[in-house]
Formats: structure tokens, sequence, C-alpha cells
């Protein structure tokens, strides 16, 4: 078992290649045609921003947890910094039923690597997510006038969920070939996950008998540790690194394994 899971962790190196190719193409195609181009990837995190704390902080009058007043400006972070974690999983997600079903000719290719897609499709998220990262990197500086050395470990804290994000897109593309409903069905769980995560609200205002629910939700770890690392300047929870690495790990394999044993039907149905 072990023999053939460090096997395939080699064949998808060797793989690196092509997935940085297609990484690229789906970067740029997302914005071919349109006249700003790649400009997108900026001015989208800073229009969410932007609405999102003027419905809420102005619009709903919402405060940010029930101890110390927050500033509109600190709101309006808080909520960039839920929303650049949320946004990787979701972006993932939504796009995972038709990796294989809008690519048929890849499917026809014996030799192309179909497994890599959920791969390219975390790639281009986390583009993504680096733009955003430095538009609340940036925005934290200007108008708080702090960085927070902590803010570099970012990339380890959202480690436990590009992993658990890439087997739950290895699952679903496998599935919505088979079952087409299934990209009605994300788009429906998607914005009902986004209000239960705690990304509008710190998880400290959810009455302790519902917080099993939370805690069962690995977006909840990562939010809370985001805001934790990037804007109040502290580590984030190791422990919790640690385990959710472990478990994305297991569940990345989960994903892959189930990929590979149902793609050989893939042609069949498609």
């Amino acid at each position: 078992m072990i023999k053939s899971v460090i096997s395939q962790i080699k064949y998808m190196f060797t793989q690196r290649s092509l997935i940085n190719q297609f990484t690229r193409r789906e970067i740029s195609n997302r914005y071919k045609g349109s006249y700003l181009g790649i400009l997108w990837s900026l001015i989208t995190p800073l229009m969410m921003l932007v609405i999102y704390t003027f419905v809420f902080s102005v619009v709903f009058q919402a405060k940010w947890g029930t101890g110390e007043e927050t500033s509109k400006v600190e709101f309006a972070l808080l909520l960039l910094a839920g929303l650049l974690v949320f946004n990787i999983f979701s972006e993932v997600i939504s796009k995972s039923p038709f990796l294989i079903t809008s690519n048929p000719n890849y499917v026809k290719k014996v030799v192309f690597p179909l497994e890599i897609m959920p791969i390219v499709a975390v790639g281009s998220a986390l583009f993504q997510a680096f733009i955003s990262y430095l538009v609340l990197i940036v925005a934290l500086f200007v108008l708080m006038g702090t960085f927070n050395f902590t803010a570099l470990l970012f990339p380890i804290v959202i480690l436990p969920l590009i992993l658990f994000t890439l087997g739950l897109s290895w699952f679903l593309s496998s599935l919505g070939v088979y079952i087409k409903d299934v990209g009605q069905l994300i788009a429906l769980v998607l914005p009902a996950l986004m209000f239960m995560s705690p990304i509008f609200y710190p998880i400290s205002v959810i009455p302790k008998e519902f917080h099993f629910v939370y805690l069962l939700n690995p977006i909840t770890y990562v939010v809370e540790d985001a805001r934790r690392t990037i804007i109040w300047g502290q580590f984030p929870h190791w422990d919790w690194v640690i385990i959710g690495t472990i478990l994305g790990i297991l569940f990345a394999l989960s994903g892959y394994i189930w990929f590979k044993k149902t793609r050989k039907g893939f042609a069949d149905v498609l």
C-alpha cells in the first residue's frame, strides 16, 4: 500500500510540467478577451471587500463579536480574510463536477493523466488567493499601519484545506461523470456552507450547543487561524495544523484512489 502511494506521488511529480502548463492556461483563459485581463484578479477582492463591508457593517450595523468595538476597517479586513480562505474551497469545488465532463476529448486519450485536472483547479484557485492575500496585506498596512510577520505562516495555515479540497475535487470530478445532478447540488450547498462557516462572524458568538457543528467543518479552523496570523499577529493553533494536515493527506489519498478506480468507466459514459 505504502509503495503504491509513493509510486503515485512520483508519477504525479513527473507530470509537473503538464500541470504547470494547464494551470497557466486556466488562469489566462479566465480573463481571455477582457480589456482589463489579469487586473480582474486584483479588482475582484477589492470589490468584494467594499460590498460586503457596506452590507454588513453599514446596512446591518453588524459588530465583530461581543467584546471591544471593531472599526469598519478592521471589520472589512476580517471579512476579507475569511472570504480569502473560503474562496479557495468554493472555486475548486464549484468546478469539480464538470472537470471531466467538460473535457471529453481528454478522456478518449488513454495516455492523458486525467487525475491532474483537480490539481490544476487547485493551482488556479491558489493564484487568485495569492492576489487576495497581497491585497489584504497591503490594506492592513495602509489602513491600519500594521504588518504582522506571522502572516508569512499563511501557506502552512491553509495546507490542511488545500489537501481536503483536492481530495474532495477528485471525488466530485469522478462522481460528476456518472451523476449529472452533482453540479446542481454543489451550487446549493456552497452558499449554505459559506454562511455556516465563521466568515461573517466569529465562532465565539455561536451558542455553545451548536459549536460541535462548526468544529466538524475544517473551514472553521482555517478561517480562524488565517485571522490570527494575518490580522492579529498571533500564531496558529499548531495542534490543528498538524492534525488537519494528517487528516487532509488521508482524505486526499482517498479521493485519488476513488478517482483512479472509477476513471475506467469515463469513456463509456461520455
